[in-house]
């Protein structure tokens, strides 16, 4: 699953960035490690930009490049 399938509201955890070059460490520097926790707040009428929150700031990504980030749906926490 990528970020791309999720809604807002949704929150998840991120496996992983299958994107390489610039973008993939672009989106790695900007918190988009394993692990990592965030939440969808909007996306645009289309589906492009998508807001995200996470690392305690909201960040807006491309679709095509939420599309290189594989996510697991929920939480870590209970």
């Amino acid at each position: 699953m990528t970020l791309v399938d999720l809604k807002p509201g949704d929150s998840f955890v991120v496996e992983g960035v299958s994107l390489g070059r610039e973008t993939g460490k672009r989106l790695a520097d900007m918190g988009f490690t394993q692990g990592v926790e965030g939440q969808v707040v909007r996306m645009a009428l289309f589906g492009d930009p998508i807001q995200v929150s996470i690392l305690g700031y909201q960040v807006s990504i491309r679709k095509s490049e939420a599309a290189g980030v594989d996510v697991v749906k929920g939480t870590l926490r209970p």
